[in-house]
């Protein structure tokens, strides 16, 4: 009994602390004016840092690393007549536009209800947690799919299930952007972080090699641990609190998941067929060694390569194309004209995001030219390297100061470009491997993605949570994912300590001792 009442006072203690991250958050501004503020005191910060001469050394340009003052006569020239192109050339802007149209039509034309149907009627409702989850991972292997397409169906999923669809979107986004550092896929983050790595191991020794899936291993056992991991907090922790959030959203224009109708059936068949066989012919034309799709070196999961550069307007055409067809079979679309009109309709629930994007853009263009954000990263990394700890202790410390640089510095090559070559050649002299330092890095940049509102897809996500509860704000998003953000990072590093202390291999031709 006593046992009981301090579980129920536990839980009690955490829906206050939340619930008082929430009150407070929620009456910060919005988040476009978050933004406009933030660009502002980088301004600020500018003009007075860039006053002082520094001694660190930028890693990316071996030169001692200036500030760069925003505040003098060319450079707010420099900003005005940059303002509109910083805006247009904002990547999760057009990620998140151009795939949107497509996923319009396939939404409004009735395809992707009619596959929900299909899709909920063989998924166990006990599995549904960890099976959203899973999906969000693999995600990561299709750049920023999961958050154009993840994340809002799985609110659609959870609503239609008659479980709380903030719940869903939560569940989605810690896969998707928590969960950032495990799949089971290999992906185009793989040797993206590896040619960092390797240069930066090679301070030390000139001669070694590393794998571009030296962490492969290592983030195949954590997707399934992060998976359980998010399936405990979602249905024990968020969708709990969550019982007295009522969905007052305008909920009219979401699928409807009665009994899919014969006429239906076979529109989704014919859909699907054609989306498979443009599947296939991607295969074929993707699979000769000398490719167009893919880059100079024979990948395919290189970043440079013409296949993963066209993710997104492979998403566009692959839910465009079918979701016109089911349309025009099924008779939601009479003409081309409705077509057109599903397509204006998805962009019109996008208004509010373009905007948040625009100051969003500003923010992180002033942030990046002003080099605050790598002053910040490599007087971190210095800091800990003079502390001088033992190695299991400077593991756990790359990961919270990587998590904590996280909060002001999006990109993970950006943050890994500053940190590797001080993290990597610095546990070297430990006998520690550059591939065992990549792993730390890979949990401290996915942990803290969930609660910051500087990254780029937090204001989406907000937007997804108000179509179902209309208030929904920054605090209401940032008490739902922290409990995520912390159990990830704890749990995620017992794992990695564990990991490396029963010595099993973190990916190919990787060792814990680099001279191995």
């Amino acid at each position: 009994m006593q046992q009981q009442v301090d579980s129920g006072q536990s839980k009690g203690a955490v829906t206050r602390i939340l619930n008082s991250i929430e009150t407070v958050g929620n009456k910060l501004p919005d988040p476009a004016v978050i933004f406009l503020c933030a660009m502002l005191l980088i301004w600020f910060l500018s003009a007075i840092f860039s006053q002082f001469q520094f001694d660190t050394i930028d890693p990316r340009t071996g030169q001692a690393l200036v500030v760069n003052n925003l505040m003098t006569g060319d450079a707010l020239a420099g900003f005005l007549s940059s303002m509109v192109t910083t805006f247009t050339g904002f990547a999760p802007l057009g990620v998140v536009l151009v795939a949107m149209l497509g996923v319009g039509v396939a939404e409004h034309s009735g395809f992707i209800n009619t596959a929900l149907k299909l899709m909920l009627k063989v998924t166990p409702a006990k599995l549904l947690t960890p099976s959203i989850i899973l999906i969000a991972i693999v995600s990561h292997t299709a750049t920023d799919a999961g958050y154009v397409l993840v994340i809002p169906l799985a609110g659609v999923i959870f609503y239609a299930m008659g479980r709380h669809p903030l719940a869903g979107i939560a569940a989605a986004f810690a896969g998707v952007s928590g969960g950032f550092g495990a799949n089971f896929v290999p992906s185009g983050l793989d040797p993206l972080l590896q040619s960092f790595t390797q240069s930066a191991a090679q301070i030390i020794d000139p001669q070694i090699a590393v794998n571009p899936l030296n962490n492969w291993f290592f983030t195949s056992a954590s997707s399934l641990f992060i998976v359980l991991l998010g399936w405990y907090i979602t249905d024990k922790i968020i969708e709990p609190r969550l019982q007295n959030t009522q969905v007052d959203g305008d909920t009219s224009s979401l699928p409807s998941f009665d009994e899919v109708a014969a006429k239906e059936k076979r529109a989704f068949q014919l859909a699907s067929a054609v989306m498979l066989t443009g599947l296939v012919l991607l295969y074929l034309a993707s699979s000769p060694a000398d490719s167009p799709l893919r880059a100079a070196n024979g990948e395919l999961t290189d970043f440079k390569a013409p296949l993963m550069q066209s993710i997104v307007p492979l998403i566009f055409l692959l839910f465009w194309i079918p979701g016109a067809v089911y349309g025009f079979t099924v008779g939601t679309f009479k003409s081309t004209k409705d077509m057109i009109d599903a397509m204006s309709k998805s962009m019109g629930s996008m208004a509010y995001y373009i905007v948040m994007a625009f100051f969003c853009a500003l923010f992180i263009a002033a942030f990046g030219k002003s080099n605050l954000g790598a002053l910040l990263a490599i007087e971190g990394a210095e800091v800990l390297k003079s502390m001088a700890l033992p190695s299991g202790v400077t593991i756990v410390g790359i990961i919270f100061l990587t998590a904590f640089v996280n909060l002001f510095v999006g990109s993970s090559s950006a943050k890994w470009a500053l940190l590797g070559p001080i993290f990597v050649p610095m546990l070297m002299q430990l006998n520690i491997s550059p591939d065992l330092t990549q792993a730390a890095y890979r949990i401290g940049d996915s942990g803290s993605n969930i609660i910051t509102p500087l990254m780029p897809y937090f204001p989406l996500v907000v937007v997804y949570c108000q179509k179902y509860v209309k208030n929904t704000g920054i605090g209401t998003l940032i008490a739902m994912m922290l409990p995520y953000s912390i159990v990830f990072l704890t749990g995620w590093t017992l794992f990695l300590l564990a990991y490396w202390g029963l010595g099993i291999p973190l990916g190919l031709q990787a060792s814990y001792t680099y001279g191995l």
